[in-house]
């Protein structure tokens, strides 16, 4: 053992008889601990020899070092040295946060174990992703990490993404345990009259390589762990517009007449998607020449252009073997994944026979960034203004062995084959005239593919996993919800570059695809942000890309659970550009249950409706309820849009949790807020509360009492209605949801936003301050400033506001010419409280309040009383 102020070394030796629980157990094992920082432990046990996987550094690059020291560190390790067992204790409370006595630490090449003990009943979130409860089970649970595409999010199994990360909250502190570990595993927590309280890792291979975070508040762990993976990426402005999609719009006249459609509804429409339905024959980097022809839809984004909305595309990870354009280019690339011998592995997907492509080839990058430039090109190509990668987990329809998918079945209907074409179709007012749908169209030949479905199931000293493994039937089997590990995705016996194995980096084939997908985004595009949204994610990917939820079905347990979702991913995950399918993906929504859902959406990060091909359409201009609904909610979003932008760009900057927050994080010390898992916050000031209960017209909602709020709404200050804080609102009709401002918070808001279509038109649109004091009179805000695209804009202002007690100061750095003014300003009267003698009048929302017009700009500081 070497042992200075930062860091502690050790060597591990077996203890006593081999345990060989699933295979034979490691002799020789290292101990690294580094004091990283004062908040920030890293503890890491490795084979000796370093032969055992560990995640490749281009795809995650954790810290490494000891810059910190045990004497300042609010972590502190400590061990058992036989049989060895390690402790991480708060320093400042001497409260043990993680101790592994007790139990026996297991490492083999097939087989990781580590306990932890817990108090009892602990509060504990994180581990995604799930569709759980937001506060973790604490008996007989199990959190399995492998990524997996489900449909429907059935609950208690894998999904879509892994992040081995979980939070606790103890007597108002927290702390958070970060595993870097991208193996399939199964996280048991459990409590038993043996054991007691406890939280079990059990890992099909890799190392422990921990990274403990001390808090002690939930948001300090959240930049603590955005310090360990890296912070979110900066979106652009006009990602958080309203985004409208679905499976199953047959051609290019059905996509624009869509966008007809919600501009004679007055509903803003930023940006339209489609999914697979433009490709020729399912083919990614194809366009089906009859439905979705080259030039119709360069006119269709010309138009979208040219109205200030965008246009984004549906890419699917695999290369079908019948596109010999994109196929032929892949094997001259030598990009694929082969098998042992050489020939390149092919499975099914939904073009048919793909075959996949090898993230860690030294030529995959090219080969992607040329399909980007190309498909994509501005001239010649879709001028697309993002990417929205789907099945990337990655998805295979072809169980294994999969023995000839080129010839595969032919099944009706599995996928479904693209409709026919239309013969006919009504003009679409507002288009040019050669834009215009033919009168007659021939079908073109489509091909069905059946997906057969059978649920049957190195190198040295590089750290890519030890010889002699079983990886399709590995002995400690995961908890898959799917089954063995080969069903619904790729081998995971196939060899990748370097040595890797897919066995190992599964979870991270998805990571690799967004990586190479914003390298190609930027290359088309060297100084934009690029917006990329994906279905697979594991730690570290906010860095490049955003995240939706995967095919949730139209039900009211799935509109809860968004909420649980976004506040996962926004919070503890650092992937806060999130959102759920609005009125659900799956089955056929309902029009109160899209009404209610359109109401919340406006609250997620990234707001998009999307439906299945087999569901029936659910645009917002389908019902005048939602419509109504809609209009409402995209209002009060292009209101206070700036006021979340800002909100996002802070946490790009350092990790701070600023987008969409559990009360906890907010409220730390109040026990009350540790199960609420339907209030969140939109941004750090605006506290949401949507019904909770179906068919219901009232909401029973937490006021926690150190502050004062104000109803969103009318500008009224609220009063609970009990000696619980809880808040009673009857008639919530099916157009409203119950929002309210925390007091001391000065709101920057976009002026007379009803009347904007788009983000782009909003940005022309001056500001209004809105001013809600806390109990002492006194508030402050901030505002970020861009021109809402560019990279890395040199041109920008960090604005801030302070008030108290009548007397209003700008302050700040003031770098961008935003080309309007601070109009006006409301400042919020607290019942009684409020000392000023103006008269009171209503704003535009009809809040009440102290209202003083202004022609204030935003290029300098200045001051005004009130």
């Amino acid at each position: 053992m070497v042992q200075t102020d930062a860091s502690l070394t050790a060597d591990l030796s077996l203890a006593g008889d081999a345990c060989n629980a699933y295979g034979q157990d490691i002799d020789d094992l290292k101990l690294l601990v580094e004091y990283q920082t004062d908040s920030r432990l890293h503890v890491k046990i490795y084979d000796a020899q370093e032969e055992v996987y560990q995640i490749p550094k281009s795809i995650l690059d954790p810290p490494t070092g000891a810059q910190g020291s045990s004497r300042d560190s609010d972590l502190i390790f400590s061990y058992t040295e036989s049989p060895f067992s390690f402790a991480i204790q708060r320093s400042s409370s001497k409260e043990t946060l993680f101790n592994t006595s007790g139990s026996n630490l297991i490492f083999e090449s097939q087989y990781v174990r580590l306990r932890t003990s817990l108090p009892e009943d602990p509060n504990l979130y994180g581990l995604g992703e799930n569709s759980d409860p937001f506060r973790l089970e604490t008996v007989d649970y199990t959190r399995t990490l492998w990524n997996a595409g489900q449909a429907f999010l059935p609950q208690y199994t894998n999904l879509y993404s892994s992040h081995p990360i979980y939070l606790e909250m103890r007597n108002g502190q927290a702390h958070g345990v970060f595993l870097s570990n991208s193996n399939g595993m199964d996280i048991k927590i459990n409590r038993t009259k043996e054991a007691g309280q406890y939280l079990e890792y059990n890992i099909i291979g890799g190392v422990l390589d921990f990274y403990f975070l001390s808090g002690p508040a939930p948001a300090d762990v959240a930049r603590q762990y955005a310090g360990v993976v890296g912070t979110p990426t900066q979106q652009s402005y006009w990602t958080y517009g309203f985004h409208q999609c679905k499976y199953g719009y047959r051609d290019v006249m059905w996509v624009a007449d869509v966008v007809y459609n919600y501009s004679q509804a007055s509903i803003p429409l930023e940006t339209m998607w489609t999914d697979i339905d433009y490709m020729n024959l399912r083919r990614t980097w194809t366009l089906d020449p009859e439905r979705f022809p080259l030039d119709m839809m360069q006119e269709l984004v010309t138009y979208l252009h040219d109205h200030g909305q965008q246009y984004i595309v549906m890419v699917d990870p695999p290369i079908s073997l019948n596109d010999s354009k994109s196929y032929d280019t892949a094997v001259d690339s030598g990009a694929l994944l082969k098998y042992d011998n050489g020939t390149y592995f092919v499975a099914t997907m939904w073009p048919g026979a793909v075959s996949y492509i090898d993230w860690f080839h030294p030529n995959a990058q090219s080969f992607w960034s040329g399909q980007i430039g190309s498909f994509f090109n501005d001239e010649s190509g879709i001028d697309v203004d993002g990417m929205w990668i789907d099945m990337n987990e990655p998805a295979n329809f072809c169980g294994y062995p999969c023995t000839n998918p080129v010839e595969i079945a032919i099944e009706e209907d599995d996928p479904p084959a693209p409709p026919p074409v239309r013969t006919t179709w009504p003009p679409i007012p507002g288009f040019p005239a050669d834009f215009q749908p033919p009168t007659a169209t021939s079908s073109p030949n489509s091909q069905k593919v059946k997906v057969k479905r059978d649920n049957s199931p190195s190198a040295t000293g590089n750290m890519t996993g030890l010889p002699g493994r079983n990886f399709d039937n590995p002995p400690y089997a995961i908890d898959n919800g799917v089954g063995p590990l080969s069903v619904g995705t790729i081998w995971p016996e196939l060899q990748e570059y370097g040595g890797y194995v897919q066995y190992d980096t599964h979870n991270l084939y998805a990571s690799a695809m967004i990586a190479m997908s914003r390298e190609g985004l930027l290359e088309r595009r060297p100084k934009q942000r690029p917006f990329i949204i994906s279905r697979s994610t594991f730690s570290g990917d906010g860095r490049n890309s955003g995240h939706w939820t995967g095919d949730n079905a139209s039900t009211w347990a799935h509109y809860l659970l968004s909420i649980v979702q976004n506040m996962e991913f926004a919070s503890i995950f650092q992937i806060p550009m999130v959102g759920a399918d609005v009125c659900g993906f799956n089955d056929n929504t309902t029009e109160t249950l899209c009404a209610r859902w359109a109401m919340l959406g406006a609250w997620y990060p990234f707001y998009r409706n999307h439906a299945d091909i087999s569901a029936n359409s659910q645009e917002f201009y389908r019902w005048p309820l939602v419509t109504a609904a809609a209009q409402k909610a995209i209002t009060a979003r292009f209101s206070l849009l700036d006021y979340f932008y800002t909100a996002f760009y802070q946490q790009t900057v350092d990790g701070s949790p600023k987008t969409i927050m559990p009360l906890f994080f907010e409220y730390p010390n109040d026990p009350k807020t540790l199960n609420i898992s339907y209030q969140f916050f939109f941004g750090p000031s605006v506290l949401v509360s949507p019904v909770t209960v179906e068919d219901s017209l009232s909401v029973t909602l937490y006021l926690p009492p150190e502050d004062i709020f104000y109803d969103f709404w009318t500008g009224e200050s609220v009063t609970t209605t009990d000696s619980s804080d809880m808040l009673t609102l009857d008639n919530v009709t099916y157009t409203d949801i119950p929002a309210h401002i925390r007091g001391g918070t000065i709101l920057p808001l976009r002026s007379d936003a009803k009347s904007a279509n788009t983000t782009a038109e909003l940005r022309t649109h001056d500001f209004e301050l809105l001013i809600a004091p806390d109990a002492n009179g006194k508030a402050s805000g901030s505002l970020y400033l861009d021109d809402g695209i560019t990279l890395d804009p040199q041109q920008f202002s960090n604005i801030e506001f302070s008030y108290e007690n009548g007397h209003l100061v700008v302050n700040g750095s003031f770098g961008y010419d935003s080309g309007v003014q601070v109009k006006s300003l409301t400042v919020l009267v607290n019942g009684a409280a409020s000392t000023s003698n103006s008269s009171s009048s209503t704003d535009s929302y009809g809040r009440n309040g102290i209202i003083q017009q202004l022609n204030q700009g935003l290029d300098a500081g200045w001051e005004a009383d009130i």
